[in-house]
């Protein structure tokens, strides 16, 4: 392995492995050991807010050791940390917060290994799904822990199902691509809402059902939005450490970045370069941030996820240009429709609502503020299709927004070119 690779793996644990060591300083080791048994127990299903359910120090422990795995196993594969992994990583951290732990997810990833396996590929070639599919770990913990049946058969039904899961993912993933077109950046959502649908409906059909719990703050967060903005502002100095590259060159591939649609690929090292990246990171999670604080929103685990995936996507898909009109239609909607504009379900719908950033990097910030407009409806009602299962519910809402926007917006485009 080169040491270019390592760099890489050694930045990319820099803020994981702070989690960790911020959770050992807040914590005691008794407080920690339960908190982190609650969250390990919990049926983890949308929103199981970790930050409530064992306290933040836990939930931090609970991040940052499974960002540090999440690391170590892109190591042992060799991966080279572009703008996918990068947001990949991310996610994995942020959604730590809320749904995601050191247990429920393994079995997702030993799902797409073994279709790797039987389709003769390396797991390496389905590494970023494998990592990205861990948005069906819920499915895992919601049987295992649902109290349906004893423990030893829910075990073992949780881990067949979590398997098929990730079995199923990586052929229905490409094809799932198409039916949004690339507007749509968090495709593996779409693909895990149809993949979380089918198996409920299945599961509903022998009588258990998914029992979503109400959405809840998580009360005193100063620490957590301290500890998230200090972070985000140390990426931001970090990418313009990093490389030693020169302000005009900086600036520059910046501009790059920020002249992309963020359309499907949309891979920001490659278009701009690594440095840059990490810049647009860091605005990008300071954006979302501030969003959460001018609405009036609480730091509760949802929220904090939303702020870490919005960061990581600064790789890969989003900066200022294409994602504000999102926020923008996001806002404008909660105060025409029936929702609360700092209720936390308005919060993340604006920060995971991002996903539709294409369609303002592609047809301006008018259709971006549309997408986001029609986004917040249309997420408070697909949910009861997987019955929480899916965390990406924004990616699975996304992907029939930008289906049913996109097409309709490319209809008028022509017609004015043939005019």
């Amino acid at each position: 392995m080169s040491s270019m690779p390592r760099a890489q793996y050694v930045f990319a644990g820099i803020f994981p492995a702070s989690l960790v060591i911020a959770a050992l300083a807040m914590g005691h080791g008794g407080d920690l050991v339960t908190g982190m048994t609650r969250i390990l127990l919990s049926p983890s299903v949308l929103l199981h807010d970790y930050v409530s359910i064992g306290g933040l120090p836990a939930a931090f422990l609970n991040a940052g050791t499974l960002g540090l795995l999440c690391v170590f196993f892109l190591a042992g594969l060799k991966i080279d940390l572009s703008g996918p992994f990068i947001a990949a990583l991310h996610t994995v951290i942020g959604f730590a917060f809320f749904g995601k732990n050191l247990l429920n997810v393994w079995p997702i990833v030993f799902g797409v290994w073994l279709y790797a396996r039987v389709s003769g590929s390396s797991l390496r070639k389905y590494a970023l799904l494998a990592v990205f599919g861990t948005t069906l770990a819920p499915i895992v913990s919601a049987l295992a822990f649902g109290g349906w049946l004893d423990t030893a058969p829910a075990i073992a039904v949780a881990i067949i199902f979590g398997t098929a899961s990730g079995f199923v993912l990586p052929p229905l993933a490409s094809h799932m691509l198409r039916f949004h077109d690339g507007y749509n950046i968090y495709n593996v959502g779409f693909t895990g809402g149809i993949i979380g649908s089918f198996f409920v409906a299945l599961l509903r059909g022998f009588g258990y059902g998914f029992s979503p719990p109400p959405l809840s703050a998580s009360g005193n967060d100063g620490i957590a939005r301290i500890f998230i903005m200090i972070s985000l502002a140390l990426a931001i100095v970090g990418g313009l450490l990093l490389g030693r590259r020169t302000i005009a060159s900086l600036l520059d591939d910046t501009g790059k970045i920020y002249r992309s649609t963020g359309r499907l690929v949309s891979d920001f090292t490659v278009i701009g370069s690594a440095p840059a990246a990490v810049v647009n990171m860091g605005v990008m999670g300071l954006i979302a941030s501030s969003y959460v604080l001018l609405l009036g929103g609480s730091f509760s685990g949802p929220v904090i996820g939303g702020i870490l995936t919005v960061t990581g996507f600064g790789a890969f898909g989003k900066h200022p240009a294409n994602s504000i009109p999102i926020l923008l239609g996001v806002f404008i909607a909660a105060h025409c429709k029936i929702w609360e504009v700092q209720a936390t379900s308005v919060i993340i719908a604006g920060l995971f609502g991002t996903t539709l950033a294409p369609i303002a990097g592609s047809f301006g910030p008018v259709a971006g503020m549309v997408a986001g407009f029609i986004h917040l409806s249309i997420v408070h009602n697909v949910g009861a299709l997987h019955g929480g299962v899916n965390l990406y519910n924004n990616g699975f809402a996304g992907g029939f927004v930008a289906s049913f926007l996109v097409p309709i917006i490319n209809a008028f485009a022509r017609k004015d070119e043939g005019r």
